[in-house]
């Protein structure tokens, strides 16, 4: 996965040089690139926390749940510079900076949707490498799972960022995570990695999962 350490931060590739997309730095070497702030990005929280079994190449296509405005996508959008990101947004307000944000980058495809009903873009959306869910919401695992199912190929990996918070206010973070665990495994998933996203995010988890097909 094309990302580079410079400084002691992430950072990616700029894949439309001179832009910056939502006020991060750009630092120019033989080429350009762009600091992934990881207090904006899960991704780059779970990068600096070491996450390093996260396969996707140039060409890979990802399917990303809980797109928000793009900062994470942005980032992918660089890696995946002759690839697809499916960017599902469920508020029609937010999902017209990404559709801005897909003008400057033909990569991303932008779909106004319900990561809880997948089956409303199944026609949209192709078999992906990544199934990457950002969605702060107490059914986030149940609905990731069914994405994973509909959408995800048999060599590819899922990627969950599990906010404890939004799933219970009362339980302790460890006990959440570890049924949420619990959910994935009795469905036939696999977790591969799993990393903390503190001190950039709190109570929140990254797991990475592959399908048992």
């Amino acid at each position: 996965m094309k990302v580079y350490l410079k400084n002691g931060n992430v950072t990616t590739k700029n894949s439309t040089p001179g832009i910056s997309v939502y006020g991060e730095e750009l630092i120019m070497e033989d080429d350009e690139y762009r600091i992934w702030n990881p207090r904006r990005s899960k991704l780059a929280a779970a990068l600096l926390n070491g996450l390093e079994k996260l396969e996707l190449e140039d060409t890979s296509k990802v399917l990303y749940l809980g797109a928000s405005t793009g900062t994470t996508v942005s980032h992918i959008s660089d890696i995946v510079v002759n690839g697809r990101i499916y960017a599902v947004e469920f508020s029609p307000t937010t999902a017209k900076k990404l559709i801005q944000l897909s003008r400057q980058r033909p990569n991303i495809a932008p779909i106004l949707g319900d990561a809880t009903k997948p089956k409303t873009y199944l026609n949209i959306v192709e078999k992906t490498d990544l199934v990457y869910c950002d969605v702060a919401q107490p059914t986030q695992t149940q609905l990731f799972m069914k994405n994973m199912n509909l959408f995800c190929k048999e060599n590819g990996m899922g990627l969950l960022m599990i906010k404890a918070r939004s799933i219970d206010v009362v339980q302790k973070p460890k006990k959440i995570f570890k049924e949420q665990e619990k959910k994935l495994k009795e469905k036939g998933f696999r977790i591969i990695e799993k990393v903390k996203l503190e001190p950039y995010e709190k109570d929140h988890v990254g797991l990475l999962v592959e399908k048992n097909f």
